[in-house]
């Protein structure tokens, strides 16, 4: 009998510490430290990479535009790229994704081509109609109120300015069956077509775009600030 209690504790230790572990790691997802989180973020922005391009062939970038990424990361160093006579200014609420992007456009930012900032998109720091383009790749999941949040994007966009959120899975998708169950996990909105759709004019947008890469199971979506 000591022999089974001893194994009965021993085993419901073990759960608890994998129970442990998998809350630490979904949070990692959803906000990364400065130090571990690195490690996520680099693997992020790499499996993100093919996905990002896709969603920018559907936006016009202009050389000299002025450009907001929420949530930076390897985006906000493929914006400077394309406006290379613009300003990229990146922002995330983590302290570990601002370090990274920090250290990764370290150059930009001496050229003052890139400006990183924490904040949330709740509450962006910039003043009304500064920006030509907002771009949001792989973070919508996570905004805390997804209406006002666009809202606020709305603020900050020049009249006819444009957002585009892009993202690797959407309810419905050909990979929902796989990232459903996760984004549940870390309890995010997972959009359909529709829902993105909605979203998009209920904080105020127009010339609404969804497409679609169904063999992937990407989604992007594109809506302008009325003029």
């Amino acid at each position: 009998m000591l022999s089974l209690s001893k194994h009965a504790i021993e085993q419901t230790l073990y759960y608890i510490c994998l129970a442990g572990l998998a809350i630490y790691l979904v949070n990692q997802v959803r906000k990364p430290t400065k130090w571990v989180g690195r490690l996520f973020l680099w693997m992020m922005n790499l499996s993100h990479s093919g996905v990002t391009d896709w969603g920018l062939k559907h936006v016009a970038i202009e050389e000299g535009f002025r450009i907001l990424d929420v949530g930076c990361g390897r985006t906000t160093e493929k914006l400077a790229a394309l406006a290379a006579k613009g300003t990229v200014y990146g922002v995330d609420y983590a302290a570990g994704s601002v370090a990274a992007s920090s250290a990764k456009n370290a150059q930009l930012i001496q050229e003052g081509r890139v400006e990183i900032a924490r904040a949330s998109v709740s509450r962006l720091p910039f003043a009304a109609d500064k920006f030509d383009l907002v771009t949001a790749v792989e973070t919508q999941y996570y905004w805390p109120d997804p209406v006002n949040d666009m809202r606020e994007v709305l603020g900050v966009l020049k009249p006819g300015g444009t957002l585009v959120v892009i993202a690797e899975s959407y309810r419905k998708g050909a990979n929902d069956w796989l990232h459903g169950p996760a984004m549940k996990l870390v309890r995010s909105a997972n959009l359909s077509v529709a829902e993105q759709r909605e979203l998009f004019a209920a904080a105020g947008f127009e010339d609404i775009r969804i497409s679609e890469e169904r063999a992937q199971g990407w989604i992007c979506g594109v809506g302008k600030k009325p003029l």
